[in-house]
């Protein structure tokens, strides 16, 4: 009998360093979160679907008339527009993840200080972490279906195999939701918050979303390769367009290891602030 309560014990012991991590109701805050930006800040998530929308129209439509017809790093001639119109899809994907991730995460930890009393409940770091994630994927999700309903009405998607975008873009959405909130957990001013937009910009300009990477010398490209909103740009485009290989699935992987370790590292950063 002393055996088996002494086993018992050792159990309970070991399950409660998972649950001062993880109660496993992410979901309220998420739910919490989406409340409060649907009734105080939609005109910003209204703002971020009509950017790459914008951007289509001027670049795509307007610029794609003069361009003709790209050649694609795999050598498919495709339309000017269907050729930025994933980029763009990839893109707002970021964004809508990063302003998610970081600006609301800033400003709910250093002056709202929410996190500290979700903390002081039965919700742990994981519960958190997810919840602000799960969040950025919800927003991602209606830029990508609001997008995809434009490209397709404009003539955009060019394969059956453009269904799969829709995951691939909450894919990239979570990659940067999971490293953005950790990264946030380090800034102390507002100051220290525009390096996020120093790097998102150069980001958003280089990772082939406007011309082909073979136009840049191949030291150039190696670096651009690394960076990760390239590797979303090519997923989507290779879906939309019908360009599939299996390639594609070193993007899945590089995605599926963003998220796994900035999980990690948003988690860590949350118990080390807020509960040791």
């Amino acid at each position: 009998m002393i055996s088996t309560d002494s086993r018992l014990v050792a159990s309970v012991s070991r399950l409660r360093p998972m649950r001062s991590l993880y109660a496993g109701n992410a979901t309220s805050v998420m739910q919490r979160g989406w409340l409060a930006t649907r009734s105080s800040n939609w005109l910003v998530i209204l703002s971020g679907f009509f950017e790459p929308i914008f951007y289509l129209l001027s670049l795509g439509i307007g610029l794609g008339s003069l361009v003709g017809a790209v050649t694609t790093s795999t050598g498919h001639a495709i339309p000017y527009a269907a050729f930025i119109a994933p980029a763009l899809l990839a893109t707002a994907a970021m964004n809508g993840a990063v302003y998610d991730s970081t600006w609301n995460v800033f400003f709910k930890m250093h002056f709202a200080k929410l996190y500290q009393g979700m903390l002081s409940t039965s919700l742990g770091p994981l519960d958190v972490a997810l919840g602000e994630i799960l969040l950025a994927l919800l927003r991602g999700a209606l830029y990508a279906v609001g997008f995809m309903i434009v490209m397709q009405a404009l003539g955009l998607t060019l394969s059956w195999w453009a269904l799969l975008a829709l995951p691939a873009v909450l894919l990239i959405a979570f990659g940067f939701a999971s490293f953005g909130m950790g990264i946030t957990s380090y800034m102390k001013t507002f100051q220290q918050m525009d390096w996020i937009n120093f790097i998102m910009l150069p980001m958003f300009l280089l990772s082939a979303t406007f011309y082909p990477i073979t136009v840049y010398p191949e030291w150039i490209r190696w670096f651009i390769q690394a960076m990760p909103l390239w590797h979303g740009v090519e997923l989507v485009r290779g879906l939309t367009t019908g360009d599939v290989n299996i390639a594609m699935l070193w993007h899945v992987l590089y995605y599926l290891v963003m998220i796994v370790l900035g999980l990690i590292l948003t988690t860590r950063r949350l118990r080390a602030l807020f509960l040791d």
